[in-house]
């Protein structure tokens, strides 16, 4: 993951970016966009407005993402497992705990540091704690400063890019490699190199007999659009280290049946923005005056969900589709 600083520098920024995806999520949820009474507990409020094309954005990778996270908890009928890889500041475990639809245990995965962040958020402020000890039973729940484990909420200190240290430490927080699960994995994978993100797919799909991966990232970035978007993070010490792969709807698909998934599919966000649900889509239209309608459709054309399945056990994992 090297960057002009080296590599420490470099992952420097990919920490940064979730600093940014928190604080664009936070906003988007002050205007109204989407409800999240837990974002404000892990970050501040943005200093300056965010654009309304953003704001979109998140609104689209936040719902898009949703939807296939809910409709495998509807096919596994929440007996499953969930491992969000690169979680950040991410708060699903309460928003699902809330909707009733809490999987059997739920890891999240990140950096160290980001970890010991969040951890210090979660034992500070009781709307937090509280959701977790409520669902937490039998023995007593660990807590320390990189590590987090109750019976239903896991937070794990880890590098993403040595899957073997990876396992070894899910595995000391009781994953179950026979449950179904489903692994989630947003902005994560472009952060690393084609060899270790392919190193971390290749894992997961041998690790789990029934499983899922959905993969938030950029795509068509090798247009003129993409290269701007490439520099622009480029001068912040910010490099997609993984971009060959984002090179076209296809290559995601084919980098996911390379790694042993049986089934792959991939959309861009223009798609995915409209399969949602359109009266809701009419609402948060309504919010702000959007000025730039090319740029967004240019922004949306740009990122893609993708998701692979393996389904040994023939809970019609393949069939999930927007």
């Amino acid at each position: 993951m090297a960057a002009a600083g080296g590599p420490d520098e470099a992952d420097e920024a990919v920490r940064g970016t979730c600093e940014d995806a928190s604080v664009c999520k936070r906003f988007a949820v002050s205007v109204g966009y989407w409800k999240d009474p837990y974002i404000q507990y892990f970050v501040r409020q943005a200093k300056e407005r965010k654009a309304p094309e953003i704001n979109r954005g998140y609104y689209a990778r936040v719902h898009g993402v949703s939807y296939l996270i809910k409709a495998f908890l509807k096919k596994t009928e929440c007996n499953c497992q969930i491992v969000n890889l690169g979680a950040g500041m991410d708060t699903l475990f309460w928003r699902l705990k809330d909707e009733n639809l809490l999987p059997r245990k739920y890891f999240e995965v990140d950096f160290p540091m980001i970890v010991a962040r969040k951890i210090h958020n979660i034992k500070s402020k009781p709307p937090l704690s509280k959701p977790i000890m409520e669902s937490h039973s039998g023995d007593s729940l660990l807590i320390d400063s990189h590590s987090l484990d109750s019976s239903r909420y896991s937070i794990v200190g880890a590098d993403l890019r040595f899957s073997s240290d990876l396992e070894e430490k899910l595995k000391k927080h009781n994953l179950d490699k026979h449950l179904p699960t489903l692994l989630v994995a947003e902005c994560v994978l472009v952060y690393m190199t084609p060899q270790q993100s392919a190193n971390l797919l290749k894992w997961a799909a041998s690790t789990f007999p029934v499983a899922m991966f959905i993969n938030y990232e950029q795509v068509n970035m090798t247009d003129r659009f993409g290269q701007i978007m490439i520099e622009n993070l480029q001068r912040r010490q910010c490099n997609l280290a993984g971009v060959e792969v984002c090179r076209s709807l296809d290559s995601q698909r084919e980098r996911l049946l390379a790694s042993g998934w049986d089934t792959a599919r991939a959309i861009d966000m223009m798609k995915v923005y409209s399969f949602l649900p359109q009266a809701d889509v009419k609402r948060i239209e309504a919010l702000e005056f959007l000025d730039e309608k090319e740029l967004f459709e240019q922004l949306m054309q740009h990122y893609c969900i993708c998701w692979a399945s393996k389904d040994s056990s023939n809970l019609g994992l393949a069939s999930i589709d927007f």
